[in-house]
């Protein structure tokens, strides 16, 4: 938890017209004066909950902020997000065309293709995944589901997978969308049986008499107990398990019974001749798996400093109704101690949720939609390319000096048109075959993506500008601060003002909106 947000960015990275003093209850939070569950109004409460159960308040509920409590708030999120999803496809005609006849595949599968159609279907499936990106962004956005998209990018960080197959990712993120609100104990069987998982941890090479412990491992480390709540032999045994899981070039799940070590296993005091799915049932017997979910839960959604009460209360609910994890959101998202002042502005925003939660608030048309994929890989999370089976560490580690510049420069960005100067790190991967244009001696300059262009968005800027039609001018800057900020302390305003454009009231609510995101405290949430 951030006691003090300020603190926790060194001086020397703010922006010069941010280096100013900080006012502490002269602005918007001094009308709240006990900040507590009790006291804190129902529009600050409803922001903290869109931004912990979605990805942060629409321009369009701005009104209804205040008017409706979180628990109807919370109701309304849960039925936007109970229809099932429809299954993603961004793969284009040719990879699509290549899946669908059976000689094709036969050729994929033996590895038949020339080098240059290799190098094709690498380059469009690479494509692929980028559309896939930008798609599921894109649905972050605009969805009404926020609740069931916020999950489903929990879910993506917790089954970190990356993989370069766009159909196994679209089939990985499908039955992460469609369970992320279910049951959990389906949600781990259906992602473990997915092409995109058992190649990512090297199951199809899981064969008997020669098993492969790395999804066995995962399965149990990252996935289900947590690391120290099993053996090496246990680990081994599971190994032999799961051996002939595996998946077709259509990413279709198959068990090639001819692989599977049909002998006697132990897993966790549990003997028989086991397979892949009677492991996985062992492995959610256990309580512990129950308590490692629920905490990690709690860490993203509630506060990263656990509170040991609070996740047991919630462990044993979890475990009694069998995984629901609609009713783990439901006892967390509904419970007065989730707005406690412990919990309110103390998560930084990870990248996708920071870039998500502008584009919410202020809707936008891009030009470069390419410059979003920019924007994840500067600040370090770039959907669908965790940086490995872990998944993202988040906290702290999103901050830095250069990130925090980036991040606090990014509202300036979509609103001039200049262009990103940061160059990220190579990663050929994520750049998706696209060549860097700056020899790796030379510093840092314009974007490294051949093509790059500013981000020249559009924004409409309309409905926002009208919710502040009746608030006085002399109160504008903290009715802004009041909507865009989580925490308890502010920026100056007289310096937001004194560097706002007071030409005229349209132009000064905007100038002053996009400086107040460009401060360090709106990076929390």
């Amino acid at each position: 938890m951030l006691t003090d947000p300020i603190q926790e960015f060194p001086d020397n990275v703010y922006p010069i017209i941010f280096s100013a003093k900080r006012l502490n209850p002269d602005n918007f939070w001094q009308s709240h004066q006990k900040f507590g569950s009790m006291s804190l109004p129902n529009q600050l409460k409803n922001q903290h909950l869109l931004w912990r159960a979605g990805f942060g308040p629409a321009v369009e509920q701005l009104p209804d902020l205040s008017q409706f409590t979180p628990q109807q708030f919370y109701n309304a999120l849960v039925k936007a997000s109970s229809k099932k999803p429809d299954y993603i496809n961004v793969a284009d005609n040719y990879l699509q065309g290549l899946m669908m006849g059976i000689d094709q595949v036969g050729r994929v599968q033996k590895k038949d293709l020339t080098p240059d159609e290799k190098k094709e279907i690498q380059r469009k499936s690479r494509e692929g995944v980028r559309n896939l990106n930008l798609y599921w962004l894109h649905e972050m956005v605009n969805s009404s589901a926020q609740l069931r998209e916020k999950m489903a990018f929990f879910w993506h960080g917790h089954f970190a997978c990356r993989n370069l197959n766009v159909f196994y990712q679209q089939g990985l993120l499908n039955v992460i969308r469609q369970n992320a609100l279910g049951n959990f104990g389906t949600l781990l069987k259906e992602v473990s049986k997915t092409a995109a998982m058992l190649n990512f941890l090297n199951n199809q090479q899981n064969r008997k008499g020669h098993p492969n412990e790395n999804f066995a491992r995962e399965v149990m480390e990252l996935f289900t107990l947590g690391r120290g709540n099993y053996t090496e032999q246990d680990v081994k045994e599971a190994a032999r398990a799961f051996t002939g899981w595996s998946a077709n070039a259509r990413g279709e799940f198959i068990f090639r019974q001819n692989q599977h070590d049909t002998d006697s296993k132990t897993v966790l005091g549990k003997t028989g001749n086991l397979d892949g799915d009677d492991v996985l049932d062992i492995l959610l017997d256990q309580k512990q798996t129950a308590h490692f979910i629920t905490k990690k839960i709690y860490v993203f959604f509630v506060n990263e400093q656990p509170d040991v009460q609070r996740i047991d209360w919630l462990t044993e609910r979890f475990h009694k109704s069998d995984y629901d994890i609609s009713k783990l959101m439901a006892d967390i998202f509904t419970s007065d101690w989730f707005y406690d002042e412990k919990n309110v502005g103390s998560k930084i925003k990870s990248p996708i949720e920071l870039i998500a939660g502008i584009q919410r608030m202020l809707p936008m048309k891009l030009e470069n939609e390419e410059s979003l994929i920019v924007l994840q890989r500067i600040l370090g999370q770039m959907l669908f390319y965790p940086p490995n089976v872990a998944g993202w560490p988040g906290g702290k580690t999103w901050i830095d000096s250069s990130s925090l510049m980036m991040r606090m420069r990014i509202p300036q960005l979509i609103n001039d048109e200049d262009e990103l100067n940061v160059r990220p790190k190579d990663d050929d991967d994520q750049m998706m075959g696209r060549e860097n244009t700056t020899p790796s001696a030379a510093p840092p300059k314009k974007v490294v993506f051949r093509g790059s262009k500013p981000i020249n968005a559009s924004v409409d800027w309309n409905q926002y500008t009208n919710y502040f039609d009746k608030t006085q001018r002399e109160k504008l800057v903290n009715s802004i601060a009041g909507i865009l900020l989580q925490t308890k302390t502010g920026v100056d305003g007289s310096v937001i003002t004194s560097y706002a454009d007071q030409s005229n009231r349209e132009e000064f609510i905007k100038t002053a909106t996009i400086q107040i995101m460009s401060t360090p405290e709106y990076q929390l949430c």
